[in-house]
């Protein structure tokens, strides 16, 4: 892991460097101190100005919190604390082109994280165990690294579990996909899934003896999701996936389609997240339900499907000039108080664990649903290679495979488009021997065919010889 971040470091330092401009050594030295001071936890008095990035949408609540901060410690110093609308998305990388001139809180997806610690944007926590110890363990994981903090854990919520219509489906249907499927045929219903999601297909190879990440560059991802020599192999999950999509009650599409198919009564239970909460509550009423993710049939055995985590992080500017009230901002913004307010203002679910075991979160079915989903969530690493050869595979899944192409050969395709190295699925090493067989082959058959060529002439020499004696 430590070479990751050393390899990680030194490209993102590099291009820090390049990007930050000329003027900035005057602020170096402000940055230096600034960030002794953040860790040895120094409240200086006097003017502290902060800028503040999160999402437009939550303007009003980051300006409510900020409100309430300056309340709080408006006596030990003078506040200007100033919020800046910005794509949480965006963030490593409009902050890693201007270090100097960034924020000094940021919010951001958890993963940008290795990017924004390697540049040395993100120092350790200085409260860590506090922090780490009021939030769910996987929050803390996502803002983690080798077991250190460095970003404060801010929502619990993106990620993905099973909605249902309990009018028509039991608790015992909806624990295996067969089930769900079964009810859904009887019923003449569907169950709603975008299978052409590289985010979603992740629950089918998530769970299995397969694997997927970043390599150490940070950017190339590893994937071996047509493993011919695993337990469970990739033609067994590809094979699963055609015959869950044979089923008449299966429903890919695209994601807002599923809100519609519940509220005309056409979608009895799909995979979705928090987002739809709302729409699926309204859709039905007393009978809406939701929980972990199904097992599926593979390779004759029933699998716990998998999912995607995602975490949204609050992060601390090493280098602004007041990063130990930018740390103090940041602790307040996150706290249970908070969370609380961003759930009931925004509908995000918090990390931190009272917050997000008590009052109206508690009641959020789809909340509680993701929760039990969490035992078997993976954080979100893979480099950006890998959605479009995911899309083109899960389409043709989807649609049953049409064309009926060889599974493997789907799996290799799919599999060498998102690493860039071609790939048969065959244990490391294996190709190798196949190509030094193939080699041995065709130098056996060159072989045998001069031998033969040598033994016609010999022949057509003896013949010629023969000829010409019988002449004489």
């Amino acid at each position: 892991m430590s070479k990751k971040v050393l390899i990680i470091l030194l490209s993102v330092v590099l291009t820090i460097s390049a990007l930050a401009g000329c003027g900035a050594k005057g602020d170096e030295s402000v940055s230096a101190s600034a960030t002794e001071a953040s860790s040895e936890g120094e409240l200086p008095s006097g003017d502290v100005t902060l800028r503040v990035w999160g999402s437009e949408e939550d303007g009003e609540l980051i300006n409510q919190i900020i409100s309430s901060f300056i309340s709080e410690y408006s006596s030990q110093a003078n506040f200007n604390i100033t919020f800046e609308p910005h794509s949480e998305s965006g963030a490593k990388d409009d902050i890693l082109g201007d270090v100097l001139n960034a924020p000094d809180v940021f919010t951001f997806a958890d993963d940008q994280l290795m990017a924004l610690i390697a540049s040395g944007v993100l120092k350790k926590v200085p409260n860590d165990s506090e922090i780490s110890g009021r939030n769910l363990a996987a929050s803390s994981e996502a803002a983690s690294f080798n077991g250190s903090l460095y970003a404060y854990p801010l929502t619990a919520d993106n990620g993905y579990f099973l909605f249902y219509n309990s009018k028509y489906l039991t608790d015992e249907d909806v624990q295996t996909m067969d089930g769900i499927l079964a009810a859904a045929e009887r019923e003449g219903k569907k169950f709603f899934m975008e299978l052409t999601s590289g985010w979603y297909i992740y629950s089918f190879f998530g769970n299995t003896d397969m694997e997927i990440g970043l390599n150490d560059d940070g950017i190339s991802t590893y994937c071996n999701w047509n493993s011919k020599s695993t337990k469970v192999k990739g033609v067994d999950v590809a094979q699963a996936m055609v015959d869950i999509c044979k089923s008449p009650a299966f429903l890919s599409a695209a994601n807002d389609d599923f809100a519609v198919g519940a509220a005309d009564g056409s979608i009895i239970a799909g995979v979705s997240g928090v987002w739809d909460e709302n729409e699926i509550k309204d859709a039905w009423g007393s009978d809406y339900a939701a929980t972990k993710l199904p097992t599926y049939t593979v390779a004759g055995q029933q699998l716990q499907m998998s999912s995607y985590a995602g975490y949204k992080l609050v992060g601390v500017n090493s280098y602004s000039p007041n990063a130990a009230w930018a740390a103090k901002f940041a602790d307040w913004m996150t706290n249970e108080q908070n969370q609380t307010l961003r759930f009931t203002m925004r509908g995000q679910g918090p990390s931190n664990t009272t917050a997000s075991s008590s009052g109206e979160v508690a009641q959020s079915k789809a909340l509680q649903a993701l929760q039990k989903q969490a035992e078997f969530s993976s954080l979100q690493r893979v480099g950006g290679t890998f959605w479009d050869p995911a899309t083109n595979f899960g389409t043709v899944i989807s649609e049953g495979n049409p064309k009926g192409k060889n599974l493997q050969t789907l799996l290799n395709e799919m599999v060498t488009a998102v690493t860039g190295e071609e790939s048969t699925g065959d244990p490391e090493g294996a190709e190798e021997s196949t190509d030094e067989a193939a080699t041995e082959e065709a130098d056996a058959e060159e072989a045998t065919e001069e031998a033969s060529e040598e033994n016609a002439d010999s022949e057509g020499d003896a013949a010629a010889e023969a000829s010409s004696e019988a002449s004489e």
